[in-house]
This record gives structure tokens, C-alpha cells and sequence, in this order.
């Protein structure tokens, strides 16, 4: 038996949990509104009203519990009562039905992968969790639900894989022209049947406006329900936040405090991470790793934050010059009363360090890494409290075949496809390819006639 929560102080029960706007903090939904909104009425970010804190048994005992009741007791203190407790287990159960090992590389640094999940990316997690969430709520709606997607890659494939074939649910997917790989690119564009891929000649922030544009537009959501599947949706980032509470069970000295180094893009998984140290877990810092799109490292260096256009890189995925969660963060520490620079480090990494980082995990712990994990790697190493004895976790967010362009570049010795991949990438992908705002909402009028 879990013990009950407490917030602040006080005794909350999962049907007291609510979502603020954070635009409009008078905006107040439920779990569900959350999920099926999207983002609130005023384009604002859904906020959870508390963040609930854990059981210092149940954080103390987390070695000996399955991943499935970790997972649960998590989450179930953010669905509310908007899902009965049957339902929520087994939807988290196929959500993390997976493994999320952790690696020791050396006495201080250890890897997370969390490319084990069927598009071999972290993104997995959320978009499974998400697609059955929304199955749940739509089983009984005659109206079907319509899902907008804006990806630098990794999470288009993992919604495609996690909504494909789900009744009374539309997903387009927004990718930016010849900035994600080939191996995602054919993730997103060989599924067809509920799959609507949209090639969009921009950047990945202008594929995320557009979603934010079709969420508002009050033309389309007269006749369409819609919701998104990126993190500006609760329900990305909120299991999410358990790959930090996975992390902590598999390390040797639970007492020892962590700092985990995260490479940043969209900042969905770094929100979670202060999030599950908001919940309890013993998290001493984060590091956000950046690539050389920088906006988050420049705000911890000079307290000012100036969005920027986009800059390509070999960690794609990261390549996003406005990120979302940016003002759930600022809100996060309002909320604690703490300032963001005490907890959070920040550090910009360019390509070449990337690729010096990649060498390194392969000679020094013959580890293959992606472009993306060895951002992370490179955070640690530029960390100024490398020589103190704490744990030390970056994470490893995508299988490196998924790169393999880059890598081929940069590793010497042979690597290969896993099967998985090699499967993809022998089927003939489809797109429907647009320029602008009003070429998307045609193309969604149209396939919802």
C-alpha cells in the first residue's frame, strides 16, 4: 500500500489536481481538459496547480519496487480522477513496457539510455503514453479526436508509431524539409491509414508555430476537436518525469546526491526533471546541455531571454531556437521561490565538440553514443563540480543509428543498422508538402470533409 500524498503541507487526493493556464492563471482545467485542449484558450501552457510530493518511504523503497509501480504512483497523482485506477495501470504498463537501462561508465559518470522503445528514441514514452490516454478519453465520443504534431524529428516518429491504427484519432505531423535524418524522416512517412505527414519548408519553430496557430484558429476548432502531441501537452512531458525516478533506482549509493546532464531542445525533458525533484527525488542540479542553439545557456548568462532562428546541427533533434517549456521552467521556480541559476547549469556545444565527445565514448568506455547523448556527455565534463562525488547521469535520448550519416563521419569502426531500422528504411515514404499557415488548414479541411 502507497502512502497518501501530500502537498505543501497538506493531504491531496488525485481529484484535487488541476492545470492553470500560464498566461491566465484564472484558467483552471482538469487532467482531462488538459489533454484534450492541448494549450489553453489564450495560447498559454497548462501548469499543474501543485506538484505532488512523494512519500519519503516511497522514494526510500523505490529499489525494490517494479517499474510499473513506480510508474503508477507517479502518474496517477496527475491524472486526478479522470482515470479510473484499472484503466490508468494497464495504460501505464504498455507505456513503459520497455526496458530504460543505466550504464556505469566510470566511478562518476553513468549513461540512461532511453532509446529502447520501438522508434528507438525517449519520445516513445510520451507518445504512447499520450495516444492511450486519448483512446481512453475518446472511447465513448462519437466525434473524432484530431492530433497535431511539430517535430525535429524523434517525436514525429514516435507519434506516428504510437497512434498509428488508434480509432477516432487524425495525427499530421509537422517535419521541417531536410533537417531530421533519413531513418526519422521514413519513421514518420511510411505509415499511412490515421498518418498525415506534412513536409513544411522551414525550421522546426516554424512547424511548432503553425501547431500553436491550427490550435487557436477559431475557423477550425468550431468543426474539429483537436489536441497536440508535442510537450506543450501535459501528457508528453508528465512520464517523462519517471525516467529520473528509473535512473535513481538503478544507482549503487541511493544517499548520493544526482545532477543529470540533459540535452536540451524543446526543454520538455529537463521541465520533467525538475519536476520529479519537485516530487522528492534527491536531484542536486541539472545541467542543460545545449548545442549551438543556445537560447537557454545566453538566459543563464545573462538573465535575458531573446528567442533566435534556428541553427542546424548534427544533433537535430535539439535544433530549436524558441523552445516551449521555457516558461514552464521560469514558472517552476517561481513557484519554488528559487533562483533557476542556483539549480541549473548551461552549456553550448558545438558540432565539433560533439564529435570530439563521440570519439571519446567510443575510445575511452567503448561506448557508441549519438549526437545527441554525447551534448549531454560534454555538459559533464564542462561542469565546474566534476571533482566532487556526486552521480553524475547524462542521457542518452536516441539509438545512434538513427544518426548514421553523422556517425559514419565520426566513428571509424563499423556500426549498423539494428534490424528495426533496416526494415524502415526499405519502405517508400509520402508526404504532403507545404510552405505556409493556410496551405495546413486547407489540407485539414480537406481530409476532414
Amino acid at each position: 500500500m502507497f502512502p497518501k500524498l501530500v502537498v505543501m503541507g497538506y493531504a491531496c487526493y488525485p481529484n484535487n489536481m488541476r492545470y492553470y493556464s500560464i498566461t491566465d492563471k484564472n484558467i483552471k482545467v482538469s487532467f482531462k481538459e488538459a489533454i484534450l485542449g492541448g494549450i489553453s484558450p489564450d495560447r498559454g501552457l497548462y501548469y499543474p496547480e501543485k506538484i505532488p510530493v512523494l512519500d519519503n518511504s516511497f522514494i526510500g523503497n523505490i529499489g525494490n519496487l517494479s517499474n510499473e509501480e513506480i510508474a503508477y504512483e507517479c502518474i496517477s497523482k496527475f491524472t486526478g480522477s479522470d482515470i479510473d485506477e484499472k484503466s490508468l495501470k494497464e495504460i501505464v504498463s504498455e507505456t513503459i513496457d520497455f526496458e530504460f537501462p543505466l550504464n556505469k561508465l566510470s566511478e562518476k559518470i553513468s549513461v540512461l539510455e532511453l532509446f529502447h522503445g520501438p522508434t528507438m528514441a525517449f519520445k516513445d514514452v510520451g507518445a504512447r503514453f499520450t495516444s492511450r490516454v486519448l483512446s481512453y478519453f475518446n472511447s465513448s465520443e462519437k466525434k473524432k479526436v484530431t492530433v497535431l504534431v511539430a517535430t525535429s524529428g524523434d517525436t514525429g516518429a514516435a507519434a506516428a508509431s504510437g497512434f498509428h491504427g488508434v480509432k477516432g484519432v487524425d495525427v499530421f505531423i509537422l517535419f521541417p524539409k531536410g533537417r531530421i535524418s533519413a531513418v526519422q524522416e521514413k519513421q514518420i512517412t511510411t505509415l499511412s491509414d490515421n498518418i498525415y505527414p506534412v513536409e513544411v519548408d522551414g525550421s522546426f519553430d516554424d512547424c511548432q508555430e503553425m501547431v500553436k496557430d491550427a490550435l487557436t484558429d477559431k475557423d477550425l476548432i468550431t468543426n474539429i476537436n483537436f489536441t497536440s502531441a508535442n510537450s506543450i501537452n501535459i501528457s508528453r512531458w508528465i512520464p517523462q518525469t519517471l525516467y529520473y525516478f528509473f535512473a535513481y533506482k538503478q544507482i549503487e549509493k541511493k544517499k548520493e546526491d544526482l545532477i543529470f546532464s540533459i540535452p536540451s531542445g524543446n526543454f520538455g525533458n529537463l521541465f520533467a526533471c525538475l519536476v520529479s525533484s519537485g516530487m522528492g527525488l534527491p536531484v542536486k542540479r541539472i545541467i542543460a546541455s545545449n548545442n549551438l542553439n543556445d537560447t537557454f545557456t545566453k538566459f543563464i548568462n545573462s538573465d535575458k531571454y531573446k528567442p533566435s532562428k534556428s541553427i542546424r546541427t548534427i544533433s537535430s533533434a535539439m535544433d530549436v531556437g524558441d523552445p516551449s517549456n521555457f516558461v514552464r521552467v521560469l514558472e517552476y521556480f517561481s513557484n519554488q521561490g528559487t533562483e533557476t541559476k542556483e539549480f541549473i547549469s548551461a552549456y553550448s556545444i558545438g558540432d565539433r565538440e560533439t564529435k570530439l565527445g563521440i570519439k571519446e565514448l567510443k575510445e575511452r568506455y567503448d561506448y557508441v553514443c549519438d549526437p545527441h547523448g554525447a551534448v549531454g556527455y560534454i555538459g559533464i565534463k564542462k561542469d565546474k563540480e566534476l571533482n566532487n562525488n556526486f552521480n553524475y547521469i547524462f542521457l542518452e535520448t536516441a539509438h545512434y543509428s538513427k544518426f548514421m550519416e553523422e556517425m559514419k563521419n565520426v566513428i571509424s569502426s563499423s556500426i549498423s543498422y539494428p534490424e528495426r531500422i533496416k526494415k524502415v528504411l526499405s519502405q517508400e515514404g509520402n508526404c504532403y508538402k507545404i510552405r505556409k499557415y493556410s496551405e495546413l488548414k486547407n489540407y485539414i479541411n480537406v481530409t476532414n470533409s
